[in-house]
C-alpha cells in the first residue's frame, strides 16, 4: 500500500501535482544514464495511479531519448522536472523529491542505479551510494 498523499510542484508553481510514494523517501534513488547524471534529482517511486497532476498539465513538456520508452516531464515555463514514467517500470513513475520540498541535500545517501547498463538490456542494478556530508 502507499503512503499518505504529498503536494509538489515546479518552481514557477505552474505545475501542481499529489502523489504517493510506494516505498517512501527510503527508496529514493539516482541514476547513472546520460540524462539523469546530467540532471542530478534524487526520485522517489511512485506507482502509476499514484500521480495526479492536479494544475498544469498543458504545461507539462515531454523529453524522450534511446528508446523512448522513459518519458521524462518537466514544466515548460521554468524548466523544472517534476518526473518521470521509468523505462524499467513503465508503471512506475520517479518523482523529482525537489518538487516535494525535500532537497537533495536532506538525503545522507541515496542509493544509484546503474542507467548505464538499463535492467531492460541485461544483468544491472545498484552501482553505488551517493553520500551528502555537510561541512
Amino acid at each position: 500500500m502507499s503512503g499518505p498523499w504529498r503536494e509538489g510542484g515546479c518552481h514557477c508553481g505552474a505545475v501542481r501535482f499529489r502523489v504517493r510514494l510506494s516505498g517512501g523517501l527510503e527508496a529514493a534513488r539516482r541514476c547513472s544514464c546520460s540524462y539523469c547524471a546530467m540532471r542530478g534529482a534524487v526520485a522517489p517511486t511512485a506507482r502509476r495511479g499514484d500521480l495526479e497532476v492536479v494544475q498544469g498539465q498543458d504545461r507539462l513538456a515531454t523529453y524522450r531519448f534511446n528508446t523512448g520508452v522513459a518519458e521524462h516531464h518537466f514544466c515548460a515555463t521554468c524548466g523544472i522536472y517534476t518526473h518521470h514514467r521509468r523505462r524499467s517500470n513503465p508503471d512506475e513513475f520517479g518523482v523529482n523529491a525537489a518538487c516535494l520540498g525535500i532537497s537533495p541535500f536532506d538525503f545522507a545517501e541515496v542509493r544509484v542505479n546503474d542507467g548505464i547498463n538499463h535492467p531492460s538490456d541485461g544483468p544491472s542494478g545498484e552501482i553505488g551510494v551517493l553520500r551528502f556530508i555537510p561541512a
